[in-house]
């Protein structure tokens, strides 16, 4: 053991107190600049949502995009099909020349999960059970990437989403104070945000108004509303010709009347198959339609070539940027239902915040007294050590961005503890050694080495059971989880590592001292 002086160890916990004090430094002073904690739902009020997802509707949805993939090989390849209509989960079809039933047969039989069924020249397409249940579960994991998208681009801070159980999603919204904020947000999670374009049936479009949604199906239509005047009616072709699927971009724009509107642009896939479509159909109406409100339907005056297009329905500039979040982020494979909610108010986040705050200062005042009455100014080293591993943990936070949460604050309180549990570890060691007449600067080598193995025993099960706890918990649980492992981290580099480099540097003093009571607590004095 070195006599006295810096050392090593010193020097990592001196960089380590620094990187602490740096770091947190923005968080308590609340700095434009740095990084920050941010505060979770509890702590400064917000909004908490339950939703649910109607898996059903994606399997319909999978459906149309299977039709609209057959409707664009049977065009790009000239094969010629009658009667092609959606009947719940199925496709049918009729092949009019028998000559192309193998080039049809391929193409179908390319599509992952699909069950054929002929009759002569009259196709049914359908998924299997396994295909369904896929395209169940990849609607809820798309609607937790698509909502947590949405909100990020919203600009809210820290948003929790998170699936939870079978078929539901967790939303946290902390930062939502006003009843506007409120209903902004839950419409941007419930908007389905599903562009299509399809065609007018112009055989029947004087017929919006006296038709059923039944006899337009038999046509193979269905009758939409109308975005401006929901009295309005629209007779289209159920089978579109593209969906928001090819959408690669959406931006708010302006159109020659100053109002705003929404310019979208088309990957390659649906670049060609738009500007395919326009080509062969001038003259035509093309509907574009949004979330099943038909937005416009302008007539094809010539082929439309770059993929893009505008979207313009008397939007005000909010609702305009909500619609291009919302796109960009991609479609809700499957609608989301609120199934609770739930709002915190600032003013119960302010009392969280007061209540935790006397917890953990009461709590670590406590520590601090206790350590400093029973072991003396070797309490004062460890309470130095704690000091660190607060801001330590607090600064590691900070650098990644991580949310603060009333189980959180837990962990925190929880981990003072168990930094304090291995210097009484310690302490206790070199106690018993100084008992047995052993040599303080011995003493104390030997002291953390017999406490080290029982210190790493309790710090790396605890930290299992947090990595265990972050993940399978949900959002509290996993920043109780998360503060802790940092705590446990942090209190193995302050505890032992700084505690052992200030003994040593302090070492000549001590045995200069000899005054075991004034050092460590206890009545003797060394050899």
């Amino acid at each position: 053991m070195s006599k006295g002086g810096l050392n090593y160890r010193l020097v990592i916990f001196f960089l380590a107190v620094v990187f602490g004090l740096g770091l947190s430094a923005p968080t308590f002073l609340q700095t434009e600049k740095g990084a920050k904690i941010s505060l979770g739902l509890d702590l400064q009020g917000g909004l908490y949502m339950l939703l649910g997802v109607k898996t059903n509707e994606a399997i319909k949805s999978k459906i149309k995009s299977i039709a609209s993939s057959v409707k664009f090989f049977t065009d790009a390849n000239d094969v010629i099909i009658d009667s092609l209509k959606i009947k719940g989960e199925s496709v049918t079809l009729t092949l009019v020349d028998p000559d192309e039933e193998k080039n049809l047969d391929e193409m179908i039989n390319k599509v992952p999960g699909m069950i054929l069924e002929k009759d002569g020249l009259n196709y049914t397409l359908s998924l299997n059970e396994l295909e369904k249940e896929a395209t169940k579960q990849y609607a809820i994991n798309q609607a937790v990437e698509t909502i947590r998208n949405r909100l990020d681009q919203f600009g809210l801070a820290e948003p929790n989403v998170a699936r939870q159980g079978k078929d539901k999603i967790l939303v946290e919204l902390p930062g939502i104070k006003t009843g506007e904020d409120e209903q902004r947000a839950r419409e941007l999670i419930a908007k389905a945000a599903h562009l299509q374009m399809m065609t007018v049936d112009e055989l029947r479009s004087d017929r919006a108004y006296d038709m059923s949604d039944e006899e337009a199906a038999e046509y193979g239509d269905v009758i939409l509303p109308d975005a401006r005047n929901p009295k309005q009616r629209h007779v289209l072709k159920e089978v579109p010709i593209l969906d928001g699927s090819m959408l690669t971009d959406a931006k708010v724009g302006f159109d020659k009347m100053s109002q705003a509107v929404i310019n979208f642009s088309l990957n390659s896939e649906g670049a060609k198959i738009f500007g395919d479509f326009t080509g062969k159909n001038v003259g035509a109406h093309l509907a574009i339609v949004l979330d099943n409100k038909v937005y416009s339907a302008p007539v094809i005056r010539e082929r439309i070539g770059g993929g893009s297009g505008q979207i313009s329905g008397s939007f005000s500039m909010e609702e305009a940027s909500d619609v291009a979040i919302a796109l960009r982020s991609g479609a809700l494979l499957a609608p989301v239902k609120l199934l609770e909610k739930r709002s915190v108010g600032p003013s119960l986040g302010a009392d969280s915040i007061k209540a935790s705050t006397i917890a953990l200062s009461l709590g670590f005042m406590l520590v601090v007294i206790f350590m400093v009455v029973y072991y003396g100014l070797a309490g004062v080293i460890a309470n130095t050590a704690l000091i660190a591993n607060l801001f330590i943990v607090l600064a590691v936070m900070a650098l990644f961005g991580a949310t603060l949460t009333l189980p959180g604050m837990a962990g925190i309180v929880l981990t003072v503890g168990m930094a304090v549990d291995a210097n009484v570890i310690i302490n206790e060691r070199i106690r018993e050694l100084f008992s047995q007449g052993t040599s303080i600067s011995r003493a104390i080598e030997k002291g953390y080495d017999n406490a080290m193995s029982a210190i790493l025993d309790a710090n790396i099960t605890t930290l299992l059971a947090a990595i265990v706890l972050y993940a399978y918990g949900t959002g509290p649980i996993k920043g109780f989880a998360v503060t802790m492992s940092i705590g446990i981290l942090a209190s193995m580099l302050t505890a032992i590592l700084g505690t052992h480099g200030i003994y040593q540097y302090l070492m000549p003093r001590i045995e200069k001292s000899k005054n075991l009571s004034l050092w460590f607590g206890i009545k003797g004095s060394a050899k």
